[in-house]
């Protein structure tokens, strides 16, 4: 079973939704990197909901960080995060206990694990898992930053209304912009957006939308041409967010009704840097980095959890039922999955920064 990414720099995560607390584990750190669980905190806050637009199961997120850190800093041990879970309520989840929830994976893993799955909130495939994948990317973004790479996620769309995309030549004053949002846009778009998760919450159903990420700073060379590619590490990791269901890069699809002559990143020599005078590749080429600035967008799906009427399946005694889902859930996860885009995102290019230039490039 596989609970684990990366491969110098690996994230470990356990726990269930209604379990007794969040595990994630984060290993291969060079030591002497510092921590400020503050920052954490800070992370964790633009995560967890906020208003009416999000569910109303507020947790506090109280973790505690019980090994790998001493006196403020990494040791190189693996570092370990403990979030307990205390609003929880199961009840709301007995009462359709055995259905099969649409577009949710309770039939795979009813399959998958048979019949022995935690069902409650979703168990460990829960959204509330990537509290871990968060406090540990707060760690991973504070070592990036200080080597002078930056990490940033916005709301490029939700639920039709768009927002303006990053600068694909330079978007550091951007990323800069929204690091403190708990709604992040570039433009006066929150109460349009807003007003358009309100309007499907209102009518029992949900929204969904693209988040766009932007990385500046990250060094050109990195990556493998195959099958460690920056694109094949990054989607991976990031097809791997319960609502995510596709990733592009650069122009991405776009890419597919221009002419070369428009999609070609034409080379050109700026304050002494090679750079390109547009970025169509989204700073990759050949599955390596080029040094320009990383650019891509998710698109994550409305959450299945609504209160229409939906058929469904009864996986105890395999007959077809009609099923109306009760309980808090989020009339969009587009805002709350922004900060776990950018904190996997952060994770993973300490992990390709590690296998490239060795494990203390980070210190």
């Amino acid at each position: 079973m596989k609970n684990s990414i990366g491969t110098s720099v690996v994230l470990t995560l356990s726990g269930e939704s209604h379990g007794p607390m969040i595990c994630a584990v984060l290993d291969g750190l060079a030591p002497g990197i510092p921590v400020d669980e503050e920052v954490v905190a800070a992370w964790l806050s633009r995560r967890r909901p906020q208003g009416p637009a999000d569910t109303s199961r507020r947790e506090k997120d109280a973790f505690s960080i019980v090994s790998g850190v001493f006196e403020g800093r990494t040791t190189g041990a693996p570092i370990t995060i403990l979030i307990p879970n205390e609003d929880v309520r199961s009840a709301d989840y007995a009462r359709t206990m055995g259905l099969a929830r649409p577009s949710h994976a309770d039939y795979a893993a009813h399959i998958k694990y048979a019949g022995y799955e935690d069902w409650r909130g979703g168990g460990h495939f829960s959204g509330r898992i990537t509290a871990g994948i968060v406090a540990a990317g707060a760690i991973a973004a504070a070592a990036l930053k200080r080597k002078g790479i930056s990490v940033g996620t916005h709301i490029l769309e939700c639920a039709g209304v768009r927002d303006i995309p990053f600068d694909e030549i330079d978007p550091s004053a951007q990323i800069e912009s929204i690091q403190e949002m708990d709604f992040p846009v570039l433009s006066d778009v929150r109460g349009a957006m807003e007003a358009r998760i309100l309007e499907a919450k209102a009518a029992r159903d949900s929204v969904g939308g693209i988040v766009q990420t932007a990385v500046c700073g990250f060094p050109a060379g990195v990556g493998e041409p195959w099958f460690g590619s920056v694109e094949g590490v990054l989607a991976n990791a990031l097809l791997s967010i319960g609502g995510i269901k596709g990733v592009e890069f650069g122009a991405g699809f776009s890419l597919a009704g221009m002419r070369g002559s428009e999609a070609n990143d034409a080379y050109c020599v700026k304050d002494g840097r090679v750079l390109t005078s547009t970025n169509r590749s989204g700073g990759v080429n050949g599955g390596v980095s080029n040094g320009m600035p990383l650019i891509f967008n998710a698109v994550v799906k409305p959450t299945p959890s609504i209160g229409l009427p939906q058929a469904s399946v009864d996986m105890s005694t395999g007959a077809e039922a009609e099923l109306c889902i009760s309980g808090r859930h989020d009339p969009a996860i587009v805002r709350r999955v922004s900060i776990v885009v950018s904190s996997l995102t952060a994770i993973v290019l300490c992990d390709l920064l590690a296998l490239h230039f060795g494990t203390d490039y980070l210190r």
